[in-house]
Parts: C-alpha cells; structure tokens; sequence
C-alpha cells in the first residue's frame, strides 16, 4: 500500500511538531484556518468525463474540514479511470492537531462511565444500518467493488460494531477477598490514543474493526484511510458523532509517507493498527514498537484449498466462485491456487465451465465483481497470467480479454476477466505472490500429506480450507495444518466478530489480533488494586 514507505526520510519518523496546538485550539473555538466542508456525496453511477472533483474532507474535532495542503493525490473511479476527488497529504500542523485533539479528548472520554459509551455504540450501529446504502455507494464509485459486496463489506463492519457492546463482560472487574478485610481487584481500564492505518479493500468493515471497540472502551484515534478509497472515513467519523461521539474521539486524516510516519511515532500515540501490504507493514511494526507502543498488524497471505477426490462437486464450484472472485478477489482470505490430490483433477472441466459463466461489471452494474483498485493493480495481474504461459501453465480462462465490460464508457477502466490457470509450479509469479485479483490458479498433488505439509511450509497463515467428505480426513488436516483460519468444506474461513481474526505466520505481527476478544486487551490494560481495612475501626 506505502510501496515508498521505507524510502521515507526516517528523521521524519521522530519528528515532533512544536507551536501547532494552537490550531487544535482555533478548531476547539471555531475560529478555523481550514475551511468547513461539506462530507462527500453519494454517487448513483459510475463517473463520466468531465465529472467535477470532490474534495476528502479531514475529520478534527466533529468538524469536516478542507486541508490547507498544497499536495492533492487524485481519487478515481476504477471503473472510468475519470478523478471522482482528491485527497491530501494532509500538513503537519493538521497531523499535529488531529493527535492533539484525540490526546485532550481522553482525558475526559476516559472518565465517561461505561454504560454510557456503550449506549453510544449501540446509537451507531442504528445509523450504520440506516446509511449502508450511502455507504456502500462511496465503496462502489471509488473502490470499484459490485453493489452486493459493498454492502456486504458494510454489514461485515457492523458485526464487528455489534460485538464491541460486549464490553461490559471483557472488560469487567474482577476481585477476591485475600483474608478478612483485604481484597484484591483487577480493573481494566483504556490506554490512550490510537492510530489506524487502512487499506483500499475494505473502507469500512476494516475501520469498524476499530471505530466501536475505540468508543466503548474510552479510548480516542487518528484514522488514516487509503488515499485510494478516503471518503467513507468521515462519514464514519461523523456519524460516531451522530451517535454522540464527543469532539475529538475519532479524527481523521490522509497522506502517504509522512502521514504515515508521524502517526507511528509521535509519543502521543499509545497504539498502532495496520493493515496492508507486507513491506509497509513490517516498516510501520519496526518504527512503532521501537516507539514503545502496542502494535497489531495484518499483512499480506497466500491461502490455499485442498480438493480430495470426493469432494461435493457442487461445494468446490460455489467456494471456486466465493473464494476466487468475491470482491475482484481483492481479499487477505482470497483463494487463488486449488491443490487438487490425486484424482480430484477431475473436477477441472466443471471448473473451466464455472469460470469462464462469471462476468467483470461495474459496480453499480452488480455484476459477479468489479474493476481492480487501479491501473497499476490491472498490469501487473496482466503480468502475472503472461508468466504463468509462458512458464508452460494452461490459461484456461484468460481475464485479459474475455468477460469485460464492452460499453465504450468503461473501456479505460481497470477491468480484468474472470481467469483460470491449470498446472501451475513454484517459479511462477501466481504460485509465489498473493494475486490480490480475480484469478484462481490449480496445482495437482499426490496425497493430503503432501498438501498439508506444502501449506504448512508456505510463509504465509490467513487460512486454508479441505472439500471432503471424509470426517476422518477433515480431522487429520485440521489437526495438522498449521494455519491461523481453517475451513472445512467451507470458503473464505472468517469466524464472527464474536471471535477475532486469528491469522498467523507471516500475515500478522503483534500479539493482539483484530477486532473480537483480542481488541478488548488490545486497547485497555489491567490495574491491580489492593485495599486492605484489617484493624481499623469505622468509629
């Protein structure tokens, strides 16, 4: 996502910006050096030359704000390559304020009683559901997602909203009477400020990992969106305040590098989430743990599913569908290789057909997927199908030209088929990096041990999944995989937001995961208190 982040000037990293609170102060009073400005507005279809541009507002102190920048990055629509927006790299003094508002917010948000901010929580999931549609239509035009996906990506959000409300059991107190007239409580109670760096893929289920655990648990952020899709964030930000959300709990501001930067460093900041690409992730892991702070980070996958020759024909071709192309495949838990043990190889005419039945369309058209995020997405996975033949692969379903879009209006948008490629090995760029695109690859292998133990060596541990019916089977791979998710005769392995997102391996760092019971420990730490009345008399 930051593909530059660690060309940076890392004397950045420890920058710290003096004789800008004052602005925090101005935006506190109203009297603004930014101007006020309006939150983005809800598309209807896909942008047309000579659309006028829309700018993404940065969120300080529940105000909608246009950045004084002088650098705008240009926001388009994947499926017209037309500018919908721009975004900006916002100022030092914004980063400055934006942390500083969020810092003198906890100092009171902490103390609101739990019970409140849980009734807060619950507030906005009813404006989460009352503005999907909004929502999704932002997540459409600048993502490039079909219509179903992107409420799906909403409705996944507001699981995760639904499980913070639980704050009241994870977080309780707990206490024991040592001896007569002592105890003992633990309390848990929250840490401070928090910044969220988001990737393009989900703009608004990844910032619903954070958003509600944030406001029940009395914490307050400095979100960071992908300058790819930016806008849904303020209208996530404004409607926490809808629900009540004080000033200056939830901030949000844009950038690359030293955006970035700053929000890993500055010493306001208690801890650091992140989701994104391997490279940027590692950095932002390095700087903010070096920087003493709590650190959780989602990277990159290669998940693979391990067809057995008695598989349920009808299972594999729904999960080739779900799992491949859900999205424009432009998903951490995306299946794109099949291992197919032994005689399972006889499901890839069923496979072929299945493919070749699926249709890329615009978005708002609600077709099987979208475009990819952006052009230099649609090369390289042009690249990646151009390795595969010639490295003597089968294209068997080739997205380059099949199954786009043929209206003139999208003929410049970043549309790739439906693709599938049978006989791939180690060496080829589709065996070896994450397709991040709607493509699906198949290798055969010669036994369930064979594929348990090829998973097991891959770096990577968002999830696998085994099609059979065979329950011993199923027990054995599950036992013996060693991946964060699993799925049995199941796609897409995710659980409920009740349960966390448990990647391992090389796709996570830290020791907290996202969302779930993780986030509860993630942002509030344990006090131990010890009163002790032996001996004191009352009168």
């Amino acid at each position: 996502m930051f593909s530059q982040i660690t060309r940076a000037a890392r004397s950045k990293a420890s920058m710290k910006y003096v004789g800008t609170k004052s602005l925090a102060m101005r935006l506190q009073t109203s009297s603004r050096a930014m101007s006020v400005l309006a939150l983005p507005p809800t598309p209807k279809e896909h942008a047309k030359p000579g659309f006028e541009p829309y700018f993404v507002g940065t969120y300080i102190n529940n105000q909608v704000l246009k950045s004084d920048s002088k650098q705008w990055i240009d926001v388009k629509d994947p499926a017209t390559d037309v500018v919908i927006a721009k975004v900006p790299e916002s100022t030092n003094e914004e980063l400055d304020a934006a942390i500083q508002s969020a810092a003198d917010a906890f100092e009171t948000f902490k103390k609101v009683p739990l019970i409140k901010r849980n009734e807060i929580v619950f507030k906005y999931i009813e404006l989460l559901k009352a503005n999907k549609d909004r929502l999704a239509a932002i997540i459409v035009s600048e993502q490039g997602k079909s219509w179903s996906a992107a409420v799906a990506d909403v409705y996944r959000g507001i699981q995760c909203a639904e499980h913070a409300t639980q704050v009241t059991k994870e977080t309780e107190t707990v206490g024991m009477e040592l001896s007569t007239d002592v105890e003992t409580l633990t309390v848990r109670e929250p840490i401070g400020v928090v910044s969220s760096i988001q990737p393009f893929n989900f703009p608004v289920m990844i910032p619903l990992w954070t958003i509600p655990y944030i406001i029940a648990t009395g914490n307050t952020t400095v979100m960071k969106p992908s300058e790819q899709c930016p806008s849904t964030g303020a209208i996530l930000a404004d409607l926490a305040r809808e629900a009540g959300v004080p000033a200056g709990v939830i901030n949000i501001v844009h950038g690359t590098h030293n955006t970035v930067n700053t929000l890993i460093s500055d010493p306001r900041v208690r801890a650091v989430t992140f989701v994104g690409g391997n490279n940027a992730g590692k950095y932002v892991y390095d700087v903010a743990t070096k920087h003493r702070k709590r650190v959780q980070i989602n990277l990159g996958a290669k998940n693979h599913t391990i067809i057995m020759p008695d598989a349920d024909k009808a299972s594999v071709l729904k999960a080739v569908v779900s799992g491949g192309f859900s999205s424009t495949g432009q998903v951490c838990l995306s299946t794109d290789i099949l291992l197919l043990v032994g005689e399972a190889k006889k499901f890839i005419p069923d496979i072929i057909e299945t493919v070749k039945g699926l249709q890329a369309k615009p978005g708002f058209e609600d077709g099987t997927f979208g475009p990819v995020v952006h052009k230099a997405s649609k090369e390289r996975l042009e690249a990646v199908i151009a390795d595969a033949e010639a490295k003597g692969a089968k294209v068997h379903v080739d997205g380059r030209v099949h199954n786009k879009p043929t209206d003139p209006l999208y003929k410049d948008g970043y549309f790739i088929g439906p693709t599938f490629v049978e006989g791939v090995k180690p060496g080829m760029r589709c065996v070896d990096e994450e397709l991040f695109g709607p493509m699906i690859t198949s290798m055969e292998i010669g036994s369930l041990d064979e594929a348990i133990d090829y998973v097991n060596k891959n770096e990577f541990g968002n999830s696998v999944a085994l099609f059979t019916k065979s329950g011993a089977a199923a027990n054995y791979f599950q036992r013996n995989v060693n991946i964060g998710q699993v799925g049995v005769n199941t796609i897409v392995p995710i659980g409920h937001a009740n349960h966390g997102f448990t990647s391992n391996k090389a796709s996570f760092l830290g020791d907290l995961h996202f969302y779930g019971p993780s986030a509860f420990k993630l942002l509030t730490e344990p006090k131990t208190i010890i009163t002790s009345w032996r001996g004191i008399d009352y009168n």
